[in-house]
């Protein structure tokens, strides 16, 4: 498969991914009997929640888009690697929905929604941390990342992960705190720079995060 099939076919998952995380934002209208900054309250969780996952799904796509155009061959192993991290990519929204209804009242269940959704994420960073796997073996890309830096590149993976294991074992405590777990690697991703491998020449320079 062309490389540039593979990057169109999985941009069209992360666009109807995270289209579909609007789906969740919603309010009763006039014809509520409170309005509408009360009913905007009453769903702080579904915005919370929408904004975190915003975030995560926008950063693995940029992730996604520059170690793509670093790539020179696609072949079989990388497209079902691929599948993976779509797989946990096109569940996000459903994480995403079931916290939003469950987080407000912290409850056994809500702890289980947020252990759902942490899980869910790990397989995300699981999925993208198995291409760039991929990408260090075998003269796979334009410019191979030095041997040398393979190790401090794969700690930056696994630190990522390791998070999200950790936010499924605090929500397992406490739904809230591990919400506010999960929101802080967001925010660091999106700061965060891991040195990958150079694009395609004469491809746009872009500056690579970590998913």
């Amino acid at each position: 498969m062309d490389r540039s099939r593979l990057e169109a076919f999985s941009d069209g998952v992360f666009a109807v991914a995270i289209t579909l995380l609007a789906l969740n934002l919603t309010v009763a209208g006039p014809a509520a009997k409170v309005g509408l900054l009360d009913q905007l309250y009453e769903h702080w969780a579904a915005f919370a929640a929408y904004l975190i996952s915003f975030l995560t799904i926008g950063i693995i796509w940029v992730n996604h888009h520059v170690l793509v155009k670093s790539i020179t061959t696609v072949d079989r192993v990388l497209l079902f690697v691929n599948l993976v991290l779509l797989m946990f990519v096109v569940l996000i929204p459903f994480g995403t929905a079931t916290i939003a209804d469950y987080l407000p009242h912290n409850s056994t269940s809500a702890r289980l929604a947020m252990v759902l959704y942490a899980g869910i994420l790990l397989g995300m960073s699981v999925g993208f941390g198995a291409i760039f796997e991929w990408t260090l073996h075998g003269g796979r890309v334009y410019q191979p990342l030095p041997p040398e830096q393979h190790w401090a590149a794969r700690r930056r993976f696994v630190g990522g992960a390791l998070v999200y294991v950790a936010a499924m074992v605090v929500a397992a405590f406490n739904a809230m705190a591990a919400f506010v777990l999960i929101g802080l690697v967001a925010v660091y991703y999106i700061f965060e720079r891991t040195p990958t491998s150079p694009a395609a020449p004469h491809s746009v320079d872009d500056s690579p995060l970590v998913g």
